[in-house]
């Protein structure tokens, strides 16, 4: 199961505003970025950047997960610890909607997401 095409554009549009406000300078993207992918029914923020004893393979560092639970209508929030497996946000475990989930990780009360 997956997101329908609405579902899509809705969380792309939001994704794409956070984008916009935490994205590095154009100038220095090609040494850190962000972006993000949407995997069946969870989309996931990552860092990509470059790896530090071979710059010239791009590696993927997770900050956020979110993976929606249709049968109840929320979100449920991730995050990776050091053992990289992803874990619950305690802090916050769920969220009524995506941007909820959005405003959450851009705020990072925790400094769990943006270190």
């Amino acid at each position: 199961m997956s997101f329908d095409d609405l579902q899509k554009k809705r969380i792309e549009k939001s994704m794409n505003a956070l984008l916009l406000k935490r994205r590095p300078p154009v100038e220095i993207r090609s040494k850190v970025d962000l972006t993000y992918i949407i995997e069946k029914l969870s989309v996931i923020i990552f860092e990509i950047r470059p790896q530090w004893d071979n710059p010239g393979k791009k590696i993927e560092i997770p900050i956020s997960k979110a993976t929606y639970v249709k049968s109840k209508n929320i979100w449920k929030l991730y995050w990776q610890r050091s053992d990289l497996k992803w874990h619950l946000y305690e802090p916050y475990p769920e969220a009524e909607s995506f941007d909820e989930f959005l405003e959450i990780v851009d705020y990072d009360e925790f400094a769990c997401f943006w270190g």
